[in-house]
């Protein structure tokens, strides 16, 4: 009986041992000495399964009185506007703004997602690779109106809660208006590269594995892989992601101080992570932050 006892004993520290830990949401909460908020990261397509979200994220959402998102992208005025800034007024058109070999790689590309020339002629390249982007997360099974973003803009109105856009649709027109002729050229012949290579459905599959985990160590290294083997797209990650962090941070020190209320700020997973990340930026700033 005693070895046996023993026997268990020692399967159980194996179980445990080989049992892997439970894994974090991509939630964290920020504490001031007066108030706190949630930071969560979101990815913008997702799957209806994915719903509700853990009980961790919903009731950090149930504990706030705003939401606090980029964009709201349910707003249909400002989506119109966004899109005229991005398309071409006729006759000007896509095919005049990039060089004929990389339009020809991207003509390749369109009968994959069944999308027809003339829906993309107008459009400008950052649109028109964005567009196709979209497309492969959707072949990978991610879906829009199943993204994190829409399920939480559409849960705060169902709810009467406030909508507090961080930045909105007139600062992300700015900021992409913002490229020069090369940076467009540049991330247009990556993208598309990324694409027909399989990187951009690995990235997604990374990305969204990543998330699922709250592993925000992982979300960065995926980015540093995407960046190392497609030229441009560190300067692309730059301009997107980290430049727009010193507004973000100013505007979550004032709810942190000046705010009694509760703030759920849901930003793209990769704002959160690394040492440039809204996480360590706060904790640098002396706020207590815990990942849930």
């Amino acid at each position: 009986m005693r070895r046996f006892a023993r026997f268990l004993v020692a399967a159980a520290a194996l179980l445990a041992c080989a049992a892997p830990a439970l894994a974090e949401n991509y939630l964290w909460e920020v504490s001031s000495l007066t108030n706190h908020v949630y930071l969560f990261g979101t990815v913008h397509a997702g799957k209806a399964d994915w719903y509700p979200l853990p009980s961790a994220v919903e009731n950090a959402y149930a504990d706030s009185q705003v939401l606090v998102i980029e964009a709201d992208i349910t707003n249909v005025e400002a989506i119109e506007k966004s899109t005229e800034a991005m398309t071409y007024k006729p006759p000007d058109q896509l095919k005049d703004h990039v060089p004929a070999e990389d339009y020809a790689r991207f003509r390749k590309l369109l009968p994959r997602y069944a999308i027809p020339e003339q829906q993309v002629a107008q459009m400008k390249p950052f649109m028109a690779v964005s567009l196709l982007v979209f497309a492969e997360w959707g072949r990978a099974g991610y879906l829009p109106q199943y993204g994190v973003d829409l399920y939480l803009i559409k849960k705060a109105k169902g709810d009467l809660k406030k909508i507090v856009e961080i930045e909105g649709v007139d600062e992300q027109i700015r900021l992409m208006d913002s490229l020069t002729e090369q940076e467009v050229r540049t991330a247009f012949a990556g993208t598309i590269t990324a694409l027909d290579s399989g990187l951009t459905t690995e990235q997604i599959n990374g990305m969204v594995d990543s998330w699922r985990a709250g592993n925000a160590t992982r979300m960065l290294e995926i980015a540093r892989s995407y960046n190392e083997k497609v030229p441009g797209a560190a300067e692309f990650e730059e301009k997107f992601i980290w430049s727009r962090h010193p507004q973000m941070l100013a505007k979550i020190d004032d709810w942190l101080n000046r705010s009694k209320q509760r703030y759920f700020i849901a930003v793209g997973a990769l704002h959160l992570a690394g040492p440039r990340g809204l996480v360590e930026e706060l904790r640098k700033r002396g706020y207590v932050v815990r990942q849930r």
